[in-house]
């Protein structure tokens, strides 16, 4: 069985490092893990990002689940890209899991970012737009999601002194996908 590693984990300085670690816990838990940055491409050329995003999409559609870090990347939100990928797997009704390595709720990891103020009985930013405030740890999509095409968002109790290089969430979330889709370890 195949799992698409999706995060902003592509983005840190020892990122194939990381990826390395990801696809040996899959190993150890009989799942193959693909990772986004074994797909070779040249960096160089004029359509970079297009080979980049195919290539990545076609992971997926070889995949079985996903397993995303949606840990916050540069801002209170999970990455982007990474909420794309969720999407794109869940809209193929594959097995969905993802973890989070900061617990707190999404609305008071926005005040880490701006003012937040209430008004009219709801949460609004420094530009008066309404901050989602379900008591969630991110946005209501990404997290029902999870709970609807595979499993609730796995927290830490409390977030890990290294957010990026603390895979004990992710652990969890390759068990999980184990167990769902009947790999042996």
């Amino acid at each position: 069985m195949k799992i698409y590693l999706a995060g902003p984990d592509v983005f840190l300085p020892d990122a194939l490092e990381i990826g390395r670690r990801k696809v040996a816990i899959c190993a150890r838990h009989g799942l193959t893990g693909l990772y986004p940055l074994d797909n070779d491409v040249d960096l160089a050329a004029s359509d970079a990002s297009r080979v980049i995003f195919r290539g990545n999409e076609m992971m997926m559609d070889d995949a079985d689940a996903i397993i995303a870090n949606l840990t916050p990347f540069r801002g209170p939100g999970a990455d982007a890209g990474t909420v794309y990928e969720l999407g794109y797997m869940a809209g193929r009704s594959k097995l969905c899991l993802g973890y989070c390595n900061d617990p707190t709720l999404y609305a008071d990891r926005v005040r880490r970012f701006t003012s937040v103020a209430e008004r009219d009985g709801r949460l609004v930013d420094a530009e008066g737009l309404t901050v989602e405030d379900f008591s969630l740890p991110d946005n209501l999509m990404m997290i029902h999601a999870l709970e609807l095409h595979g499993h609730p968002l796995v927290l830490p109790r409390e977030r890990p002194k290294d957010v990026w290089h603390d895979l004990a969430a992710f652990e969890i979330c390759v068990k999980l996908a184990a167990e769902r889709l009947g790999a042996e370890s």
